[in-house]
């Protein structure tokens, strides 16, 4: 069962990265009122906005994959019964 999910899997974080792209444009905007963010390599832009971009990216781009994986991983246990990930004796909700 759990081979199964490795294509589900891979899907989840593919559709996982372009919500997160989206989710981050979105965010950018409301933080900056600029619709793009800028680019590490743009010579007009300070460390300190580049930073700021990248991390802000990171958390979201983080977020948005743990929520996705874990739905999908709790949705194939509802639909299989089967948990997709490794078991380390913790309990799952």
């Amino acid at each position: 069962m759990k081979l199964l999910y490795k294509p589900l899997g891979l899907l989840i974080s593919v559709l996982g990265g372009l919500a997160a792209g989206a989710v981050f444009s979105q965010v950018w905007k409301l933080l900056t009122g600029e619709d793009d963010a800028p680019e590490a390599t743009d010579q007009d832009r300070g460390w300190r906005e580049i930073l700021t971009a990248a991390a802000v990216q990171g958390a979201v781009f983080g977020l948005v994959k743990a929520a996705l994986d874990r739905g999908g991983a709790a949705g194939f246990r509802k639909i299989t019964g089967t948990w997709p990930g490794d078991r380390s004796g913790k309990s799952d909700d």
